[in-house]
């Protein structure tokens, strides 16, 4: 069994906004460096959103309008939890990994959010390679873009 990525960050804010930033994902993610546009067309995506609801999706629509499922929501608790099927962006949709972000409030400007990722079994012989590559990623992603839009 492979261990699950975990990253925790605080955020400038409060546990409110730390939730609706994070579900306005098309506001923060760097769609220029990350999406499956860039790795089938090599051209930035269009945007992201997701549909804020249990069984809502994560959708990356292309400059031709091409539509990549990202992910179905599994847990949509409003300030408290988020959880998705991760699919990456490609077909199938199955195996997916399994992403929760937790928000804890610190204080009234201040929010810890705990990222996890796991279910790497799913991938099979793929699992290593493909935990190894979201690793990284999600420095970029969650460290770097999602705290600086919590920072305004």
């Amino acid at each position: 069994m492979l261990d699950p990525i975990t990253f925790t960050i605080e955020v400038p804010c409060n546990q409110q906004q730390a939730f609706e930033t994070f579900a306005d994902i098309g506001s923060w993610w760097p769609l220029d460096k990350r999406s499956a546009s860039m790795r089938v067309e090599g051209q930035t995506a269009k945007s992201v959103s997701l549909t804020p609801k249990s069984g809502g999706k994560v959708i990356e629509v292309t400059q031709d309008g091409t539509e990549y499922l990202w992910g179905t929501v599994r847990d949509y608790n409003p300030n408290e939890l988020f959880s998705m099927e991760f699919h990456m962006g490609l077909p199938p949709v199955d195996p997916a990994s399994l992403v929760e972000v937790r928000f804890t409030v610190v204080d009234d400007e201040r929010t810890r959010v705990e990222l996890t990722q796991s279910n790497w079994e799913a991938f099979g012989d793929m699992a290593e390679m493909m935990r190894g590559g979201y690793g990284g990623s999600w420095g970029l992603l969650f460290e770097e873009a999602y705290k600086a839009a919590c920072a305004g």
